[in-house]
């Protein structure tokens, strides 16, 4: 749909007209994104922070090349993530021993309880 704001103006010396599109809507930025990274060292980071931070990135984050180089950098990492996680309210999850999955405020991640221990009546 466009506009031709000379003539509504009162000003119809040429054809010129500025178009506006009403129909487009922000909607792009809007959407869900499940986006992968790949730890390889702890500057890595600084992408899945800004992701995460901009509302809409569901981050899926491979730990097994950082894990296998340095572990303290892994634990740095990670507890910087989870700080952050915190900070927008987001959820956190390990699956399996390489992936993690950080989500921001508005998705959030299904941890199932782990087992309780029975106990027993007879001591050993």
């Amino acid at each position: 749909m466009a506009f031709n704001f000379k003539k509504i103006f009162g000003k119809d010396e040429s054809d010129e007209y500025v178009e506006i599109d009403l129909n487009s809507s922000e909607q792009s930025e809007n959407k869900v994104i499940v986006k992968p990274f790949v730890m390889r060292q702890f500057d890595d980071i600084t992408d899945v922070l800004n992701a995460l931070r901009d509302g809409y990135t569901i981050a899926v984050i491979d730990i097994k090349t950082l894990k296998s180089k340095d572990v303290v950098e892994l634990k740095r990492a990670i507890a910087k993530i989870k700080k952050t996680v915190d900070a927008i309210e987001g959820s956190i999850a390990g699956f399996g021993e390489n992936v993690i999955i950080a989500t921001p405020k508005f998705a959030q991640i299904h941890k199932t309880p782990a087992p309780k221990k029975e106990k027993s009546d007879f001591i050993n």
